[in-house]
Parts: C-alpha cells; sequence; structure tokens
C-alpha cells in the first residue's frame, strides 16, 4: 500500500511552546488549518479524544465541512459511546464527508484517564471490550438487517442500521496496525519483525499484515545550523513551561503507564541523537507523554530520515511540529512531495519505466 501521511488536528493557536490558557475553538483557525492540510496533500487529520477535550465529533464534521479531500480520523474510545450510537454516527459523518470517514480506536492505555469518565475495567478487559465493540460495528454496516448481541459487555436485540456508509458495507478502521513513537531504526525493525512473525503464526499472509504506524515531531529549517538552533529553542521552551506549570504535564508527574512511552523515556537513556536526526530530549522534557520524538535537520535530512522508516515498513508517517500551523505548511510545501517523489522514482525504476 502506498506511504500516506497522518497529521493531528488543532482547533486554535495555542502550542506546546507558547500554550495558551484553557484555550477555546478558535473556528478560523480550525477552518484555516484544516484547509491547509488538505491543500498539501495530506492523507489524513486525526481528531484527538482526551477526558477534558474537545468533542472529536463536531470537530471531524467541521473539517468535513471545509476540505475535499482529506480523511477525518475519529478517535473513539468505546467507553465513551455505545457501538449501536458509534456506528449511526460514524456512518453519518461518512455521509457528509462523501466518504472521507475513519475511525481509530483506542482501548485506553491510563487507568487514570479511564476512570475521569467512569471506565474501571483492566486494560485486559478493555482490550477485550474493544474487540467485541469492532465487531459489533463492522456487523452495523455489513448489512441493513436486524441483529442481536449477547456478549459480556454489550447486549441489544434487533438492531438495525439504516445509515449506511458510502461504500455500503463499512468504514475504514485504523485498528489493525502497528503504531511507534519515533523509536530508533534498530528498536523499530525489531519490533516490525515480531508484528509481522505474530500475524505469519497466525496464518495471515504477506499482503494482510497490520500496517506500521510511525510518529514523528520533525524541526526543520534551511539548514542543518539553523535546524538545530531551533530545536534547543524548542527544548528551551518546553522545559520552561513544564516547570512553569504552564505542560499539559506536571513536573511532578508519576511515570507514564502505557509501554510506549515507557520504552521512549528507556532509549532516551542512550543519548541524546539517535540514527541521523532521531532527538530524544523532547522526550524527557515532556516526559514522553504522547508523540515527543523529534527528528532534526534540514529538509533534506527529515526527508531521508523518514524514507528510512519507510524502508522498514513504514505506510502511515504521523509528522506534527511544535509551531503547529506554520509547521504543517513548511511539511506540506517542502516535505511531502519530496518524499512523494522518491517513491514515485523508486515505483517508476521497480516497473521498468523511464
Amino acid at each position: 500500500m502506498p506511504t500516506e501521511f497522518i497529521s493531528l488536528t488543532f482547533p486554535n493557536a495555542s502550542t506546546e511552546i507558547n500554550p495558551i490558557p484553557n484555550p477555546a475553538i478558535d473556528p478560523d483557525y480550525l477552518v484555516r488549518y484544516a484547509r491547509n492540510l488538505d491543500d498539501y496533500a495530506f492523507n489524513y487529520t486525526l481528531v484527538p479524544y482526551d477526558s477534558s477535550y474537545f468533542d472529536p465529533w463536531t470537530v471531524g464534521a467541521t473539517i468535513a465541512a471545509v476540505t475535499k479531500n482529506l480523511k477525518i480520523i475519529i478517535a473513539l474510545r468505546p467507553n465513551t459511546l455505545y457501538p449501536t450510537v458509534a456506528a449511526k454516527a460514524l456512518a453519518t459523518l461518512d455521509q457528509l464527508s462523501r466518504g472521507r470517514a475513519v475511525v481509530h480506536f483506542i482501548a485506553g492505555g491510563s487507568d487514570v484517564e479511564q476512570a475521569r469518565e467512569g471506565d474501571f475495567l483492566s486494560k485486559e478487559e478493555r482490550y477485550a471490550r474493544l474487540e467485541d465493540y469492532i465487531k459489533i460495528l463492522k456487523r452495523a454496516w455489513a448489512s441493513p438487517e436486524p441483529f442481536d448481541w449477547d456478549s459480556k459487555y454489550y447486549q441489544f436485540k434487533q438492531f438495525r442500521n439504516l445509515v449506511r456508509p458510502v461504500n455500503g458495507t463499512g468504514i475504514p478502521v485504523l485498528a489493525d496496525i502497528f503504531g511507534l513513537w519515533g523509536e530508533p531504526l534498530k528498536e523499530t525493525k525489531e519490533q516490525i519483525d515480531r508484528v509481522y512473525a505474530e500475524a505469519a503464526k497466525a496464518g495471515r499472509a504477506d499482503g494482510d499484515r497490520p500496517r506500521i504506524w510511525v510518529t514523528f515531531r520533525p524541526i526543520v529549517a534551511e539548514t542543518e545550523e539553523l535546524a538545530w538552533a531551533k530545536a534547543h529553542r524548542v527544548l528551551d521552551a518546553l522545559q520552561a513551561n513544564r516547570a512553569g506549570g504552564k505542560s499539559r504535564v506536571p513536573a511532578d508527574a508519576p511515570p507514564p503507564q502505557n509501554v510506549g512511552s515507557q520504552r521512549l523515556l528507556e532509549i532516551a537513556k542512550r543519548g541524546e541523537v539517535q540514527d541521523r536526526a532521531l532527538w530524544y530530549p523532547t522526550v524527557t522534557a515532556t516526559g514522553a507523554r504522547g508523540a515527543s520524538t523529534a527528528l532534526v535537520g534540514s529538509v533534506q535530512t527529515i526527508v531521508d530520515s523518514l524514507l528510512d522508516y519507510v524502508d522498514l515498513g513504514a505506510e502511515l508517517i504521523s509528522i506534527r511540529g511544535y509551531d503547529n500551523l506554520n509547521d504543517a505548511i513548511d511539511y506540506g510545501r517542502y516535505i511531502l512531495p519530496k518524499v512523494r517523489e522518491v517513491l514515485r522514482e523508486r515505483e517508476s525504476k521497480a516497473n521498468g519505466e523511464h
């Protein structure tokens, strides 16, 4: 499958380096940001979910109304919406966007965060519930015929979904993926090999393996020197904001519960720079909360670094910076076209074209 690019959705001008206290949605900013992603041919924007954050459904519908090609990924936690309601909501968004709705299911990586909205299942139970949830939605999209459900987590009778997905049978689900938060090439390859091996054990063909999703925070400038100077300004701001209580992660926050963040913190102990341009001080400065690994360098360095991960098997590349709108524009102008140009040249050569 082709390499595709994802950006996070930002509904206002607040950033990690220049935070605005308790910011409201800025409709003009949201529209401008979404249209830039659309104009610069990002494939997807992920509308995130947090127990204290904006509703992703209304944000997603707003984005759909002002864009033409950008696919909208709704982050969905099963504890927040009954599956029959979610099936209709996603199909409705799919119709409104003319087939651009996508869903990214989140089992929930933090017990504390889940408890904020009344979810007290264990991590193992959350994953079991998610499996049930996905089966129900796929069944609801596959046919308008009524069906019953009786399981540990959900029970209902004769539900029918007359809100049909645009393609008639389903909505893309970013569940059959394996996500990584910017680990070095060696560790990334080890994890991908492990995923592929498990898929083979399960009897899945090479063309049916989980897709690999990698996430970075590129810091790019005209030259290497300027990029590194910019990176250190970003780091200074991250550290100052956290020390001053302006960060979403308090200075005295406990260690992260999820394994991905724990891995990043362990790797950070080995040194600041890994491989070509993978920079880890941004990980330690933010406590590895979410995507926090930076790529630092000139346009060509960032392009080459991303291609390194494509060569390992990454098909979904999520990139977002620290100056959200301006960085997205820079990526769209300079990074995405160069990566795609190299991939087109490779494909032409592989097909014997000149």
